[in-house]
């Protein structure tokens, strides 16, 4: 089984629907003991930084993640789910992120030919060679909606970059825990291949 971690944020109806897609039995929860239980876990979402640290207090879901982690459970966090899993965000200074993995989580400076937030496809590099990029070339297009972006403290769990005016870490993985700032379920078959490669990891 598949646990969708549920927050109270934005998409997570349309991972449930793309990790059912793949045929795997997906289950969007709150609940400690069906999160444990699942066999993949992966934390969606959009919106504000401080927000969603917020309602994952209000829900106790802060530990649970926590163990989730620290069992080895296979972990994916999505968009605002990757951000989440660092130190803080420049978005709301003084609210500490979950800190499984190091790094900060920074605007995406002002550019004349760039939009922000940075809404649309870009291509991916791989600096080095991660598990959720499997059979997918280099320079494969996702999609990305976010006006933050990371800066992983060790580039060693940097898989995946893009660029958009900075160097964008797009993609980390540490131990089983993986994390994608751009959306894969809205990201057509290479996003599906990304999702698929993580669910068939142990």
């Amino acid at each position: 089984m598949v646990a969708v971690i549920d927050y109270d944020a934005g998409n997570i109806r349309s991972v449930e629907k793309a990790v059912a897609a793949l045929g795997k039995q997906v289950v969007v929860t709150r609940k400690p003991e069906e999160i444990l239980a699942a066999e993949h876990v992966i934390l969606p979402g959009v919106g504000a930084f401080g927000d969603a640290m917020k309602k994952l207090h209000k829900y106790e879901l802060t530990g649970v993640i926590r163990e989730v982690a620290a069992r080895r459970t296979p972990f994916l966090g999505i968009c605002l789910g990757l951000q989440l899993l660092f130190d803080g965000s420049e978005e709301s200074e003084g609210v500490e992120g979950l800190g499984i993995l190091s790094g900060r989580i920074v605007r995406i400076p002002e550019g004349k030919d760039l939009k922000i937030p940075h809404i649309g496809w870009n291509s991916l590099s791989y600096p080095h060679q991660g598990r959720l990029f499997q059979g997918i070339p280099e320079q494969s297009y996702v999609y990305f909606v976010h006006s933050y972006y990371l800066q992983a403290e060790d580039a060693e769990i940097v898989k995946a970059t893009t660029e958009y005016g900075v160097v964008i870490h797009a993609s980390v993985e540490k131990d089983n825990v993986f994390a994608c700032q751009f959306h894969p379920e809205k990201s057509s078959g290479t996003g599906m291949r990304i999702l698929k490669n993580f669910l068939d990891i142990q």
